[in-house]
């Protein structure tokens, strides 16, 4: 079959999952056209992945998504920290963390914070935005076989309700299809790590009495450890909804078809220490938490993003976090090349940026689930020993020594010891409030549908630098100049240097990519801005 005119689209989108609708959400947020098709019928109905992280509110921040998701995750939004207890009515109880933000430090750092919404609840809100920009997602819809071409791919879709098949014509495949990703499959695309670390089985219950055995303790999740019944125990409204992580043991034989609801309810109600509990079960899923790299992030014109690129577990929400952050790395290079203003080479820097970020948050979470002791993981001797530090850093302050940045250490560690958010090339660039005409905004929400180049009261020489660089790479960089000056952008909001924050002087400026990550830093004065904007965007953009 021949594709038409009206089955060509830039980008097809294949899985409608946390990853997929973030990709679209964010392509949209760009202009680019897009087809999204998902197998299932409708969004996740099971309340999992809750955890997203201050760096995934930043990119929904910026998409205008955040305000909608925090609204969708109203029930939660006191629910802190995870204890550990070997019941919850008995005496052994440890708060393995009881603030995600202590002392709220965060807001040096970013004008977000860490948000409590289970997948369900997330997953229509990114809907909703996705549609609204015109994107184009089709549910029921899965992608039976694709080929591609040095101009393409072409893929075959069948409609699951009614058998029809179609034929779709793209620029670029997003295979966020899950961990066992058929399109990585197809790709011949092999994967390293340890693999499977352990498996559970969710339950979600009715038992509203559950609400006076927990009382005012308002954890995102208690690991109860009685060795006769242990799991996960996790709050969906506080009062009658709740769901439970049962380990599972396929490796001794244990089926699904073993997890009865007369099985569930005797564990849940030992696990909790509340034996006469009246518990409704209303639902059972398994999942596999399992640390995976894919060996590539794609082929040619095929990209891997979230779980088809990297499994890890689900200790601290690496996973989804990673994923959705995948999808916004992805989603500016495709549009930069789609609109002409950079070359095919720029899409090589998404693996190079991306693979080693999930090989180090990979192996933090893992290490993170052992010294947790959660429910059902049995570490390999040696393995994940000690108190894991700095969850921050792997959350917000990871970098990219390698890929699409200009002058980074290439000895820059993925993730560092301590937060060095200090405008270094391949580093998210630092937050500061700034005023104009009375608006308040962060230095990072000027950071989506464009590069952007700050300089100082004095940086008029870079803003003609800025002027001829996009006309000669109609890049539509945009230039802000910081200070308290007349012909100033901006004001910086309290007595902080705009250019001792980005780790340069009033005569520098620092390039920042779309996606918020410092490309390239000019520390001092530069006898010929124009042609060293132009040098550095050439290679940037894969132009030289």
């Amino acid at each position: 079959m021949n594709p038409t005119a009206e089955d060509r689209v830039p980008v097809l989108i294949v899985g409608g999952s946390l990853v997929g609708l973030s990709a679209s959400l964010f392509l949209g947020r760009l202009g680019v056209r897009h087809l999204l098709v998902e197998k299932h019928s409708d969004t996740s109905r099971h309340p999992r992945g809750r955890g997203n992280n201050v760096r995934t509110m930043e990119l929904y921040r910026v998409a205008g998504a955040e305000q909608r998701i925090r609204e969708a995750a109203s029930t939660l939004a006191d629910n802190h920290g995870i204890l550990q207890a070997r019941s919850l009515t008995g005496d052994e109880q440890e708060w393995l963390f009881k603030e995600i933000d202590p002392g709220g430090g965060l807001a040096r750092f970013s004008p977000s914070a860490w948000c409590l919404c289970s997948q369900n609840d997330l997953e229509p809100v990114l809907v909703r935005c996705a549609r609204e920009l015109g994107g184009d997602l089709r549910f029921s819809t899965e992608l039976s076989s694709f080929e591609q071409d040095a101009q393409g791919v072409t893929a075959v879709l069948k409609n699951r309700e009614t058998g029809e098949r179609s034929t779709v014509r793209a620029d670029y495949l997003i295979a966020a299809d899950g961990p066992r990703s058929p399109v990585r499959e197809r790709l011949g695309i092999g994967q390293t790590g340890p693999g499977d670390l352990f498996h559970n089985v969710s339950i979600t219950f009715r038992a509203p009495e559950l609400a006076d055995a927990v009382g005012d303790r308002r954890f995102i999740a208690c690991y109860l450890t009685n060795p006769e019944a242990d799991g996960a125990l996790l709050p969906v409204d506080n009062q009658a909804e709740w769901v439970f992580h049962a380990p599972w043991h396929p490796d001794r034989g244990e089926t699904l078809e073993d997890f009865t609801d007369e099985r569930c309810i005797d564990h849940i109600r030992r696990a909790t220490g509340v034996p006469d509990m009246a518990v409704e079960i209303t639902g059972k899923a398994p999942w596999h938490a399992a640390e995976r790299v894919a060996e590539r992030y794609g082929t040619g014109r095929v990209f891997l993003a979230g779980d088809s690129a990297h499994e890890m577990s689900p200790t601290g929400a690496f996973g989804s976090n990673t994923g959705i952050q995948d999808a916004h790395n992805l989603a500016w290079k495709l549009a930069t090349v789609l609109n002409g203003s950079a070359g095919p080479g720029l899409l090589a820097s998404y693996e190079a940026e991306r693979q080693p970020v999930a090989r180090e948050t990979s192996a933090r979470a893992s290490a993170r689930s052992a010294e947790h002791s959660h429910p059902g993981y049995a570490p390999a001797p040696g393995a994940g020993g000690g108190r894991q530090r700095g969850v921050l850093t792997v959350a917000l302050g990871y970098c990219y020594p390698q890929g699409a940045v200009v002058g980074a250490d290439p000895e820059l560690p993925v993730v560092p010891e301590q937060m060095r958010l200090t405008g270094e090339p391949g580093t998210r660039a630092p937050h500061m409030w700034l005023r104009a005409a009375g608006e308040r905004r962060s230095t990072l929400d000027l950071y989506e549908k464009s590069f952007v180049l700050l300089t100082g009261s004095d940086g008029e020489m870079w803003r003609t630098a800025a002027k001829g660089a996009n006309e000669e790479f109609s890049l539509g960089l945009q230039c802000y100049m910081i200070g308290t000056g007349p012909n100033d952008d901006m004001a910086p909001e309290e007595d902080v240097d705009w250019a001792e924050k980005h780790g340069t002087t009033p005569e520098g400026a620092v390039l920042v990519r779309p996606d918020g990550f410092v490309a390239w830093r000019a520390e001092g004065r530069v006898a010929d801005p124009e042609a060293a904007l132009r040098e550095v965007l050439a290679s940037l953009l894969c132009r030289s």
